[in-house]
């Protein structure tokens, strides 16, 4: 088809991929906020092969069906492959496991199962526990001001804290210096420092 598509045509193209992309969608079980993404792609193959189309030969509606259905056939492939290979697809972490007690999903996960751990990151639950006591241990020996120094870093910046009326900035920044120096005396070192060595 070398022309543009006329209105009749360019409504049957479109009624005959929203068709196709609710009877996928119902057939694979998708959620509802697929029909649309499932409605592109189905359009945008039969748009791509629309310049094989001979009106001589038959309908444009046969065409899109014919063409539509191959593509159909292709995206469910695809989907049920994907579905193999992550055991059926994913499951919610509230998901029961047994039909007996109130257990879910994540109650029977290990830190080894989780997301950080397909992708690669570390995940060592005792290391997670001894740099907690580690954090701990090292805040106990820090001054009560010091401590509330930390807390608002965490909320809000230097300059910001300034402003507020904490004190100037350069004997905040002194704080900050003795509260760093304090956590290094007692063997907790920087986030980036940490990640640098590990």
């Amino acid at each position: 088809m070398d022309h543009p598509l006329a209105p009749d045509d360019l409504h049957t193209v479109l009624h005959e991929a929203d068709a196709a992309a609710r009877r996928l969608h119902r057939k694979l079980g998708l959620p509802p906020a697929d029909l649309e993404d499932l409605r592109q792609d189905l359009l945008v193959d039969l748009l791509a092969r629309l310049a094989s189309f001979d009106r001589e030969r038959g309908s444009l509606g046969a065409f899109a069906g014919a063409v539509l259905r191959h593509e159909s056939a292709r995206i469910a492939e695809k989907v049920v492959r994907q579905r193999q290979q992550t055991a059926g697809g994913p499951l919610s972490l509230d998901a029961p496991v047994g039909a007996y007690d109130d257990a879910v999903l994540a109650d029977n996960l290990s830190d080894a199962d989780g997301l950080g751990a397909w992708l690669g990151q570390p995940s060592d639950a005792f290391l997670d526990v001894e740099r907690r006591l580690d954090v701990e241990r090292a805040l106990s020996a820090v001054e009560p001001h010091q401590r509330a120094l930390g807390a608002e870093l965490t909320q809000r910046s230097v300059d910001q804290l300034a402003a507020a009326g904490h004190g100037a900035r350069t004997s905040l920044y002194r704080r900050v210096r003795e509260l760093r120096l304090t956590l290094s005396a007692h063997g907790l070192r920087p986030a980036w420092d940490v990640s640098r060595a590990g």
